[in-house]
């Protein structure tokens, strides 16, 4: 079936509880690159460092990571729409105290509440659309992974279109729509049946003894640590206004969109997982450290073109986290997702750190290496992911994709 098809069951047939749920996974994703075009200038407004405005993402991956061990815990006691609505509860809360803040400390901590939120939305958004939705869950996938690309390319330019403004401005917006949400949820989805077996909070580190999906998780955690060098560190050494920041960060957003969803899976059924993978992580890495020592006009057009190998990236990883173990594909994805946001969470700390001790290039140069690594691990680890990597069901693969990234 065409999920395109306007019939029933088709895409644009789907119950408002569908279109209700995928309206805040935007938003949702929006949060992630929404500090991105302003980061210089909460930096000016609150009288910080570029180390210590990092701390925005820092907070608000680790909270994440460690979110990651509780939120199939909770959804499998409370439900679907529950957990949705305490994730937008926390959300709206918190990113509503973000635009209050007065110093860059209380900044990062309501940025920490937001991301628990975030993070129990997310990983139940998934779920949700497709137990809501009508005729199968191709079209909900598809979807879903709109509103994914969607919000990662959107939110760098709500970001710039309210922060030139104020750098307040885009958490008060925030705030908003996802209030919006957590209405119309409310209002239209209906409650979900909860899950046969109720989820351990260790159950996602036991599924880490299984040695190919520590293999997987490994080698993203190098991987995420260049990824959000780009994303957290790039914006303080183009020094744009948030405008043509956000407009940077915009075609980075579409490019990652495209290539995770489109362009991957293609080169995968033509090259194989491992090498498409392989392949995008050394191009990844060469990218950065052009990105770190070319001309201000370089940096631009690699931190645009650093969208396609990410959006690669991800979409295999997720295939290979999920195939490589026999556990429960949400137990699996949280395992996975508690290591590799970690370095999420590193990054922006120690990349401003890194250029202050050494000088403004160091940072990309350790980006390159983390990448590197990450491709190390993949061709050492070879034979504990090939198997189940190639044995992966391509129907599954677009599902798989979304529901890693998400949790």
């Amino acid at each position: 079936m065409d999920p395109f098809d306007a019939g029933a069951g088709g895409l644009l047939k789907q119950p408002k509880s569908v279109w209700a749920t995928a309206g805040a996974s935007v938003v949702a994703f929006m949060g992630i690159g929404l500090v991105d075009p302003i980061l210089p200038s909460i930096a000016q407004g609150l009288h910080a460092t570029a180390s210590q405005v990092s701390l925005l993402f820092t907070s608000y991956f680790l909270i994440t990571a460690v979110a990651m061990l509780v939120t199939g815990f909770v959804s499998s006691r409370i439900g679907g729409k529950k957990t949705l609505l305490l994730g937008l509860a926390f959300v709206v809360v918190f990113a509503g105290l973000a635009g209050t803040s007065g110093s860059v400390g209380e900044l990062v901590g309501f940025r920490a509440g937001w991301g628990l939120g975030n993070a129990l939305f997310v990983s139940t958004a998934l779920a949700v659309i497709v137990g809501a939705a009508a005729g199968g869950s191709a079209a909900a996938i598809l979807l879903y992974e709109s509103a994914l690309g969607l919000g990662m390319a959107c939110g760098p330019l709500l970001g710039a279109l309210l922060g030139d403004a104020s750098w307040r401005y885009p958490f008060f917006g925030t705030a908003f729509l996802m209030a919006v949400g957590f209405l119309c949820i409310t209002v239209f989805l209906k409650e979900q049946p909860k899950p046969a077996r109720k989820t351990s909070v260790l159950d996602p580190i036991k599924a880490l003894g299984h040695g190919g999906l520590a293999s997987a998780a490994v080698s993203a955690f190098f991987y995420n640590y260049t990824f959000f060098t780009v994303l957290a560190f790039t914006p303080f050494v183009l020094n744009m206004s948030p405008y043509r920041s956000g407009a940077v960060f915009f075609a980075w957003g579409v490019l990652l969109a495209v290539f995770s969803v489109i362009v991957a899976p293609r080169l995968q059924k033509r090259f194989g997982s491992l090498k498409v993978l392989g392949g995008s992580l050394v191009l990844l890495a060469a990218d950065v450290l052009v990105l770190g020592y070319g001309s201000h006009t370089t940096a631009v057009v690699c931190t645009i073109l650093s969208g396609a190998f990410i959006g690669v990236n991800n979409t295999v990883y997720t295939e290979l986290a999920l195939g490589v173990s026999d556990a429960p594909r949400p137990v699996a994805s949280a395992g996975y997702n508690f290591v590799r946001w970690f370095a999420a969470a590193a990054a922006p700390y120690f990349a401003p750190k890194i250029e202050e001790w050494t000088d403004l290039h160091i940072p990309f140069v350790v980006a390159a290496v983390t990448a590197l690594v990450g491709a190390g691990v993949v061709v050492v680890r070879r034979k504990a992911l090939t198997d189940e990597a190639e044995e992966t069901d391509p129907r599954h693969a677009t599902e798989d994709s979304v529901t890693v990234f998400a949790n």
